[in-house]
């Protein structure tokens, strides 16, 4: 059986900025991807996403994220191609097409099984395999008997296929007003969430508010242990979706109080006929293949663990989930952070034998 040092699991934005900083360490990890491309979920995101975060407060360690504007807002193939230009400027193994189905505890560390029947032993396991895959479809009153199709913002790609439909986005973050504005260009699109949409400036006293984030030390700060339900996310708007959201595209509604067939009833008690209800209701941590290390995660499949570093598993760590340790972990500006707590932390443990 082949062995290594430390395995990565996930060759997305973390495990590039993990696999970054144990090689600052002297460790040369192997890096599995399960998809054929060392850029994570960015492949896969809707066609015009934009960061709301600048070039300059998007990079991973060691590469700035290039462009001449280092104000501006990269594309989603922007960030696909410094992604790849990254895994291929560092010196470690990186395999793609390397779908891991389990993780299994040994007397000196873990047993790392692939889809392919392949197994690696190794000492050290990093998780960084994100969210994408594993949508978070909410219970939703009488939506399993809506007769039209029923989206993830994950199968969202461009709002041609809705052109003149009649579509109902569930949401109130980021992704729920981008997508809701984008297809109401060429739909008759309401926004639903059971809470406000809550608006913030994407620029204040001439600077992003990312500048604002680093010089309050706020981006860093290790708030991550004291949430135990994320806050309702800001909506970052540079104005375009307060102008949307007030001219009715798209309109704003609370929630559907259920749903008859093809039909949705709103809380002031009418009925309305829909094509599509779109959810763009977030994700969850995707670790299906921790299930059988005891104790690795809670009875809803997060993550045990405290600043990235699993409390029930000795080489077992986490990089790049959502408050993690802070409100950037699962973001290109501050994965690095955590990435570096971590192979610190791995260092160590190897050390120790």
């Amino acid at each position: 059986m082949e062995h290594a040092d430390v395995v990565v699991i996930g060759g997305g934005q973390s495990g590039l900025a993990t696999g970054h900083a144990l090689l600052r360490r002297g460790i040369r990890p192997v890096v599995l991807e399960a998809s054929e491309q060392a850029a994570g979920s960015w492949p896969h995101y809707y066609d015009s996403l934009t960061l709301f975060s600048p070039a300059s407060y998007s990079s991973l360690p060691g590469m700035p994220f290039p462009g001449a504007d280092p104000n501006g807002y990269p594309h989603r193939d922007d960030v696909i191609a410094y992604l790849t230009a990254y895994a291929a400027g560092l010196d470690t193994d990186i395999r793609t097409g390397c779908r891991v189905t389990g993780v299994h505890g040994t007397g000196s560390g873990f047993e790392v099984e692939l889809a392919d029947g392949g197994r690696l032993a190794t000492r050290a396991v990093v998780a960084a395999s994100g969210t994408f895959g594993r949508p978070h479809r909410p219970t939703l009153p009488g939506v399993d008997g809506f007769t039209g199709p029923v989206l993830h913002a994950a199968d969202y790609r461009s709002p041609a296929p809705f052109a003149g439909k009649r579509v109902v986005v569930i949401g109130a973050g980021n992704s729920a007003v981008q997508i809701a504005a984008e297809l109401a260009q060429v739909a008759r699109v309401t926004l639903a969430s059971r809470s406000p949409v809550k608006l913030a400036r994407q620029r204040m006293l001439g600077r992003d508010l990312h500048f604002w984030l680093s010089r309050t030390g706020l981006d860093a700060a290790p708030l991550g242990r004291f949430v135990r339900t994320p806050p309702t996310q800001l909506v970052i708007d540079d104005g375009r979706y307060r102008a949307a959201l007030a001219k009715g595209a798209p309109d704003r509604r609370e929630l559907f109080t259920g749903v008859d067939g093809a039909k949705v009833a709103w809380v002031d008690g009418t009925r309305e006929e829909v094509d599509t209800i779109l959810l763009a209701t977030g994700y969850r941590p995707d670790l299906p293949y921790l299930a059988e290390l005891d104790g690795a995660l809670d009875s809803a499949g997060h993550p045990r663990q405290r600043d990235g570093v699993s409390v029930t598993h000795q080489g077992l760590v986490f990089v790049g989930f959502e408050w993690q340790r802070s409100l950037s972990s699962n973001s290109l500006r501050g994965v690095g952070r955590d990435a570096a707590r971590v192979a610190r932390r791995l260092a160590a443990h190897l050390a120790r034998g």
